[in-house]
């Protein structure tokens, strides 16, 4: 299927989707500005958007993370293929990808070993640009970003490009392989790719994708901050004071109100409530104060060093209004209740709470992370709640799970680093 890519469907479909970009440009640069307001970030270093970048890194490994999740799977990765003497560049969409990138590998990036960009618009010039001043030895793009523009211009330019921790949700599929099925298309034009279980080799198997490899999920082989431990482990007692704790990741709008209800009807517990986006701090802030919740805000309770500023306040909540320090978060809870599962879009990462043998509970909608959530369910280290009385009663009375059960899920989990840097290795040589 691969050489007769792409099709005259997909080629049609391409021609009206380049026409979009263009006449919504305008639009384009004013979400950026307006973003911009509540993220400088956002409206900065516009000319690399454009395909325009200082001091170009020739020949180095490229990595697209367009987001925090997606830059956190890669780290493991990068860091490996920087111990094999790689140069890597990354390129992100939002600033808490960037952000990351930027604060995991400081030292990297002044030793001239990484660089951190925006990935251009889906402009074909401004692709032809990147490819010609990076010349990447070829590009992984994390997880299931499907960029029309980025995938053509790679297939023109001979820069292999391969579908890296990927997954291919069966909602995702369903909906891709229906109708014109012009998404599902467009996979053909990868090189490959590195798909996380067997039935995900299936699904990508099945729109055409060559070249494909099993690898599992490279967020059971993150390297865990034990700066943030230890910081946790400080003040945890001071805080908590002795009661129950959970931490709230990955909040998404939507489920605050649910959230904050059972907040409110679970006094005896201490939470920390992390919001995913930081353009929804003030918001979450206002929220919990609507509601009458005592709360502390990270930001002006801890210092730069995770140490308390002060005396430890009697609060119930502890607001995460702070980035890249999830796993001091998690530090200070007994469970983690992972976001996003109550909403349609589904659920966020259950890995990292797993990471620290803290079971998890998560929503109804679990088909983002059908892999590895259902692999968690079915050994115990995490509880699949379907509605709000359910949640409610899992946190004012969580089902025993042990260490022993959390380190065997996680031991049978990882490797997935190693396995990926070998299945590269094959798919360039086919």
């Amino acid at each position: 299927m691969a050489d007769r890519f792409p099709d005259r469907r997909l080629r049609a479909g391409l021609i009206v989707y380049g026409v979009l970009w263009w006449v919504l440009m305008p639009v384009i640069l004013l979400y950026l500005r307006r973003r911009g307001r509540k993220d400088p970030l956002y409206a900065k270093h516009i000319a690399e958007r454009f395909g325009r970048y200082q001091y170009p890194h020739k020949g180095a490994v490229w990595v697209h993370a367009v987001s925090l999740g997606e830059m956190r799977s890669a780290t493991p990765l990068i860091r490996a293929l920087l111990a094999q003497g790689e140069t890597i560049v990354t390129t992100h969409f939002t600033p808490a990808g960037r952000r990351e990138a930027t604060r995991e590998f400081a030292a990297e990036i002044a030793a001239g070993q990484v660089q951190v960009i925006w990935v251009p618009f889906e402009y074909g010039f401004a692709y032809r640009r990147f490819l010609t001043q990076f010349a990447p030895k070829y590009g992984l793009v994390m997880e299931i970003e499907i960029w029309p523009r980025m995938i053509m211009a790679c297939h023109r330019h001979g820069t292999p490009l391969f579908m890296c921790n990927a997954q291919y949700p069966q909602k995702s599929f369903d909906k891709d392989t229906a109708g014109l099925g012009l998404r599902a298309a467009l996979l053909q034009g990868f090189a490959g790719g590195f798909v996380k279980s067997q039935d995900q080799r299936s699904r990508f198997a099945a729109v055409g994708m060559p070249n494909l490899h099993v690898t599992g999920e490279l967020r059971f082989d993150q390297p865990i901050p034990q700066a943030h431990l230890d910081a946790a482990a400080r003040i945890r007692d001071r805080l908590t004071k002795g009661r129950p704790s959970f931490t709230l990741t990955s909040v998404v709008e939507g489920e605050d109100a649910l959230y904050i209800d059972m907040i409110r009807q679970t006094p005896d517990a201490f939470f920390v409530y992390v919001p995913r986006a930081p353009e929804r701090f003030d918001d979450v802030a206002q929220m919990l104060d609507n509601a009458g919740l005592t709360y502390a805000r990270r930001s002006t309770l801890l210092d730069a060093d995770l140490a308390l500023t002060g005396d430890a306040p009697a609060v119930d909540v502890l607001l995460g209004d702070t980035m890249g320090e999830m796993y001091f978060y998690l530090g200070l809870c007994d469970r983690a209740i992972v976001g996003g599962g109550f909403v349609t879009k589904g659920a966020h990462n259950i890995i990292e709470p797993l990471a620290l043998k803290k079971p998890v509970i998560v929503g109804p909608h679990i088909w983002t992370i059908a892999y590895p959530a259902t692999d968690a369910i079915a050994a115990g280290v995490c509880t699949h709640v379907l509605t709000q009385d359910a949640l409610l009663d899992t946190v004012q009375h969580p089902p025993p799970v042990t260490d022993a059960q959390i380190t065997r899920f996680y031991n049978d989990h990882a490797g997935g680093v190693a396995r990926t840097l070998n299945a590269i290795k094959a798919a360039l040589n086919p």
